[in-house]
């Protein structure tokens, strides 16, 4: 019952993570005259994670994103148990709320699927048409970076109550930097949920947005392993 309940806290912090930070991009960001802008969608996404690290991370731990859970396990910080049931719900929360998002935007007879849902993308999908490699290498490495704010924030000694807006702000800076390049993931269920609604080129590029939080979040780990080793 306890997992179930952990399950469900994560599927709430993911559902609004999306449903906050895709939703800004695509119903916010280019509002006329009064447009959010960049900085908006950044802070929404940043937001979103503070608000539901500090209304569910209790339960759950707050992870609302693979990577976080991959990097957590490989720094021996979580379970092997609950990682696969973990990443299964947070797809599906991800999946969930872009499908509403999805609902929500259809409401302006304007809006076209085509257009996406602030997925995200490499090459001549890139906003700012960067190539697969410093796609792949900015994804990583900011991917390491928030992990490490994440391990470095949670440990026993860290100055309490601060993690959630530590890791929110670190997320809204990842943004900042990384929106021209990848529309920022760091987050490969915020990737996958938006993919599956939207389909076509989004899905065939989604490998790419697995791969390179996970390599990032796998170096995060074995990073912060070796700092905390005697």
């Amino acid at each position: 019952m306890f997992l179930l309940k952990r399950l469900f806290a994560e599927f709430l912090g993911t559902f609004w993570l999306v449903l906050g930070g895709c939703g800004s991009a695509v119903i916010a960001a280019k509002f006329p005259d009064l447009g959010v802008g960049f900085l908006g969608v950044a802070f929404a996404f940043g937001l979103s994670v503070l608000t539901m690290i500090y209304a569910v991370g209790h339960i759950s731990g707050g992870h609302f994103n693979p990577a976080v859970s991959w990097g957590l396990f490989v720094s021996k910080r979580f379970s092997y148990k609950d990682l696969v049931p973990y990443i299964v719900i947070q797809v599906i929360a991800a999946t969930a709320a872009a499908y509403l998002l999805y609902i929500i935007a259809s409401g302006d007879a304007s809006f076209n699927i085509s257009s996406g849902l602030a997925n995200n993308g490499y090459g001549e999908h890139s906003p700012g048409g960067y190539t697969l490699l410093s796609c792949f290498i900015a994804e990583a490495t900011m991917t390491f970076m928030f992990i490490m704010v994440i391990l470095g924030s949670t440990e026993e000694g860290a100055p309490r109550g601060f993690a959630g807006l530590s890791i929110g702000l670190c997320l809204t800076l990842i943004h900042l930097v990384t929106i021209p390049l990848t529309n920022t993931s760091v987050n490969p269920a915020r990737t996958m949920g938006p993919a599956l609604v939207v389909g076509g080129w989004p899905m065939e590029q989604l490998w790419f947005f697995w791969v390179a939080p996970l390599v990032g979040a796998t170096l995060a780990g074995l990073a912060y392993r070796f700092l905390k080793s005697e």
